[in-house]
């Protein structure tokens, strides 16, 4: 692709109407440095000199739709804590609309804290308890996606397996887009296997999708489009969901995209250097979903996804991608 291709898909960005749907975190991170070893144990002392908190999960796609799009919303549940509060806000201060966010007290907000001394990832810390969602809560979300519908131009749901999506909400989602002929992307969870059919787009990573498609783990071969195990898992996930595009993210490799009527595409990484990995999938389905909806090619919206997530990669913490560091990652 060339930049000026890029220019204009990103203009279009800008007037689409994305609503995210999934697990909402918390992500909290302590920054300090390390000078001695504690005398209670034999662990490092972290003193902090920085805290930082970000939209985590399925606020973190939104997040990076964000930085092209004022017309995101986020569908979730949250507690009714300080924590809550905290990640409303920082919704809201990026334009993110959360009027479809439930917080009710029987939900306990997941909080992920990492604590990071001298660039290296010393500890996380995780607060969350497996969501058991009600019908009625249920119910309600339901009926804000179908009232949604008319003026949206995608979906995208982020499963992270915390307990918000199960078989019949996923399948009522799936119905309401489909009778919507709207663009539905999916992030999947291998430890909550899920029926999902006529998707627009699913997204594993490498060890989701082998998990997914219930075949052993083997070593990468380069390039991908040669490695027969990955493609065996394509072969299967393309029969097993039916997705219009199967898009499957492979770190220092890439993204391989396989189609019903094309051969297996493959995108090589962009990334210059890596310093965090984490986040880089919710930047894949985010750009992803968004290039489609403003017609780029199911191949063009592989690139742009793929740039994008080699920007993020070379950043540390929850980070995105802003339209300005997309396009200087396309070369003349």
């Amino acid at each position: 692709m060339n930049r000026d291709r890029v220019a204009a898909l990103t203009r279009i960005f800008a007037d689409k109407r994305i609503l995210v749907i999934g697990d909402l975190m918390l992500d909290e991170f302590l920054w300090g440095k390390v000078s001695r070893i504690s005398p209670e144990a034999p662990v490092p002392v972290v003193e902090v000199v920085r805290e930082e908190w970000f939209p985590g999960g399925a606020a973190n796609v939104a997040r990076n739709l964000a930085e092209f799009s004022k017309h995101v919303r986020v569908l979730g549940f949250t507690g009714v804590c300080s924590h809550a509060e905290h990640l409303k806000k920082l919704l809201t201060s990026e334009g993110i609309n959360i009027d479809t966010v439930q917080s009710h007290a029987c939900y306990q907000t997941i909080v992920k804290t990492r604590i990071i001394a001298r660039q290296q990832h010393v500890v996380r810390i995780d607060r969350e308890k497996k969501l058991h969602v009600q019908p009625e809560h249920a119910a309600a979300a339901l009926a804000q996606i179908e009232a949604l519908l008319p003026e949206i131009d995608a979906i995208i749901v982020e499963d992270y397996g915390k307990g918000l999506l199960a078989q019949p909400f996923a399948e009522a989602i799936c119905d309401l887009a489909n009778r919507a002929g709207k663009i539905l992307a999916v992030d999947p969870n291998p430890h909550n296997p899920l029926a999902w059919r006529h998707v627009s787009v699913i997204k594993p990573n490498r060890v989701e999708a082998f998990a997914s498609a219930g075949l052993p783990q083997e070593e990468p071969i380069d390039p991908p489009t040669e490695d027969t195990a990955l493609l065996e898992v394509g072969r299967v996930l393309s029969e097993k969901w039916d997705a219009d595009n199967l898009l499957i993210t492979l770190g220092e490799q890439g993204v391989l995209l396989f189609r019903h009527d094309a051969p297996p595409y493959h995108a090589p990484t962009r990334a210059r250097e890596v310093f965090d990995v984490s986040g880089a999938g919710d930047t894949v389905i985010a750009l992803y979903t968004l290039a489609l909806s403003a017609g780029a090619t199911p191949a063009e919206a592989a690139e742009i996804a793929n740039h994008a997530s080699g920007v993020v990669v070379g950043k540390l913490g929850t980070a995105t991608v802003t339209p300005a560091e997309l396009l200087a990652s396309f070369v003349e």
